[in-house]
């Protein structure tokens, strides 16, 4: 046989191998709400990247309350496996899934763990893993809960230290008012307390920071992420200390409430006092157009979808477990004008849809490592 025919045999061989296995269902514990743009548009690039591999996807919200999350595991761990027999007189309900996908937001990542290895079903963390104390509970991936695989996240200490970073050069370059000491005053609107993405990116902030030497963190605040608290919180900062011009916050609803609570004092963002945020919605990317929002990183909705691309590997016999159980990888860009463009042309655009099959070694062999930072996505 000709080595090009057999080239093209070989890999109908492995497609055949692959297809019946394209069956799996993966269910996603999402920690937000539909209508939360950021895990909005995580959902959605789950949702592409499920149809591209072939693969069943299921979302459930839990409305960023944590007990909401434990209920969902609950209710997942209790459905009946796709093999059980019918029961005569009942209805069709939901089947258990092969693999289900959630986050540590809150802390409850450790407690879903427990929940979800008595029944059987195979576990993988994206967004936030477990980190500090709470390994004492959890162990490592395939140990103390065998079916736990591992995780994905994003590099969120590189979030908090670009944009942070980027928020004092620009304010240092517009002449930003100083305090008496002569040095610029920062105001930071963090999370919460105990995600570990959260911790990550406050800790990038204070990098960021020492770094500068002339700029000092005079109060961090914590506003649940949420636009309303963080409008609270600034308007009271900003009372106590009329001399900050440089607000640093942890997701974009909390720039935008910090930046509500400046234009109600008379200011104008971008101008008087700079503004900073992480995450890729519309909102976000007009208010960097405008120059109102001076610093604005992202990229890290896709930690879902790249999670189901290792599914994909793993439940297809390539283990990711040669590049690390738990990984993080570098996923987020500081963007531009001309890269936000090019994110919502290349990802965000539901006409064009990003083929994920390109990224999965099970699909292509000849892929060594795993290559999920967005930026070659948008050159």
């Amino acid at each position: 046989m000709p080595k090009r025919c057999l080239r093209w045999f070989v890999l109908g061989l492995g497609l055949c191998w692959l297809g019946p296995a394209w069956a799996m269902s993966v269910a996603f514990i999402n920690p937000g709400k539909p209508d939360e743009a950021y895990w909005a548009s995580a959902s959605a690039a789950m949702a592409q990247a499920a149809r591209s591999l072939g693969v069943t996807l299921e979302v459930q919200y839990a409305h960023r309350d944590h007990v909401q999350a434990l209920t969902l595991a609950r209710q997942l761990a209790a459905r009946a496996p796709a093999d059980s027999p019918a029961r005569p007189g009942l209805s069709a309900s939901p089947i258990r899934p092969d693999y289900v996908i959630f986050t540590n937001d809150y802390g409850t990542g450790p407690e879903i763990l427990r929940i979800l290895e008595g029944s059987g079903i195979r576990s993988f963390m994206a967004f936030s893993a477990v980190h500090g104390r709470s390994r004492e509970e959890t162990g490592a991936p395939r140990t103390r809960h065998r079916l736990w695989l591992g995780s994905l996240e994003p590099q969120a200490e590189e979030a908090g230290y670009l944009t942070a970073r980027a928020l004092i050069a620009r304010a240092k370059a517009a002449g930003a008012v100083r305090a008496a000491d002569g040095k610029l005053q920062l105001l930071a609107i963090a999370g919460d307390r105990s995600t570990p993405s959260s911790i990550a990116r406050n800790a990038g902030m204070e990098r960021a920071v020492a770094e500068a030497k002339d700029v000092v963190l005079v109060q961090q605040v914590f506003g649940d992420w949420r636009r309303d608290k963080a409008a609270e919180q600034a308007a009271w900062l900003f009372q106590r200390y009329p001399a900050a011009r440089l607000v640093w916050a942890g997701n974009d609803l909390m720039a935008f409430g910090a930046m509500d609570a400046w234009r109600a004092r008379g200011g104008e963002p971008g101008k008087d006092a700079w503004f900073s945020g992480i995450n890729t919605s519309e909102e976000a990317f007009a208010s960097l157009r405008s120059g109102a929002l001076s610093a604005l990183a992202g990229g890290h909705f896709m930690a879902g979808a790249w999670a189901l691309v290792m599914l994909f590997d793993y439940a297809h016999g390539v283990d990711f477990e040669a590049e690390g159980l738990e990984q993080q990888q570098p996923m987020f860009v500081l963007f531009d004008a001309r890269l936000a463009q090019r994110l919502a042309q290349r990802l965000l655009d539901p006409a064009h849809p990003l083929d994920y099959r390109r990224y999965s070694k099970a699909l292509n062999p000849q892929r060594q490592h795993y290559d999920f930072s967005l930026l070659p996505l948008l050159q």
